[in-house]
């Protein structure tokens, strides 16, 4: 005989148990990917010690160098080998300057251009406990408008320049909705990821069901349950996987699918089990 539970998920309920320090580490992590800014912190060894992924995109690091631990120096080197900074004469050179004012832990502020030819400002500030904090934001189309303002300032009228700032702002308010919404994938495929590979190990068979009976989540180990049963279950309908088995689960299936926790024994004909 076996044994079969059935539960109906509370509203709000997650997928994943997490630990409060896995809470705290996940809050963190997409309140920083949720900021446009890049950002990165650097400890008194000048070892990377947490960046968003702003960070990565905006300089197109590989994923060595966004890991805890990577080195500020082995970054340099990487951003001056690809030519972020332009030419240089003497590459290892230009990365040692930069490490060696880098150890100093000054507040800093200052703006470049490029070598894709947009725009950022980086700005620096020292830790308390050694260290520093690194912001970075893409001002290239901030100069723009500047640039076209100081231009042709007289010739812009009132009008012309509150559109420009209404547009401004819906860009922002676009770039920040955009930003939630890949936010909520990651967190979502991330907790997706790791529900699969945990029931996976489970030697029960693990299902969800929607309320026309039809599965839409399996750790395919129904056979496991059910011999000879299939294992590419997510699509059919549960009527149709079980057969005449399904026939005596489901009263308590319909009992679970109206909020209420059900256990109940069966036996799997077809097998004896």
């Amino acid at each position: 005989r076996i044994v079969t539970g059935f539960r109906a998920r509370p509203r709000g309920a997650s997928h994943r148990g997490m630990t409060p320090l896995d809470s705290h580490d996940e809050l963190t992590r997409s309140g920083l990917n949720l900021i446009q800014q890049a950002i990165s912190i650097f400890d008194a060894d000048l070892r990377l010690a947490l960046s968003n992924q702003q960070y990565q995109r905006m300089f197109d690091l590989p994923d060595r160098l966004v890991q805890p631990g990577a080195s500020f120096q082995d970054t340099i080197a990487y951003l001056v080998a690809r030519g972020e900074y332009g030419h240089q004469d003497d590459p290892e050179d230009a990365v040692r300057l930069r490490v060696e004012q880098a150890r100093t832990f000054q507040p800093h502020y200052l703006e470049r251009t490029r070598a894709s030819g947009r725009t950022i400002s980086v700005e620096g500030a020292p830790l308390a406990q050694g260290g520093w904090i690194a912001v970075y934001t893409d001002i290239t189309e901030i100069k723009r408008t500047e640039s076209l303002l100081r231009a042709r300032s007289e010739e812009l009228s009132g009008q012309l320049l509150s559109h420009a700032e209404r547009l401004s702002a819906a860009n922002r308010q676009l770039a920040a909705t955009n930003a939630a919404l890949e936010e909520a994938k990651r967190v979502l495929t991330e907790a997706e990821a790791r529900t699969r590979q945990v029931t996976a190990m489970v030697p029960a068979h693990i299902a969800h069901v929607d309320a026309e009976g039809r599965y839409t989540f399996s750790n395919q180990q129904l056979g496991t349950v059910f011999p000879g049963a299939p294992a590419d279950i997510v699509g059919r309908t549960a009527a149709e996987v079980l057969g005449e088995t399904f026939d005596r689960i489901r009263p308590a299936l319909a009992r679970a699918l109206a909020g209420g926790p059900q256990v109940i024994e069966v036996t799997h004909a077809e097998s004896g089990a």
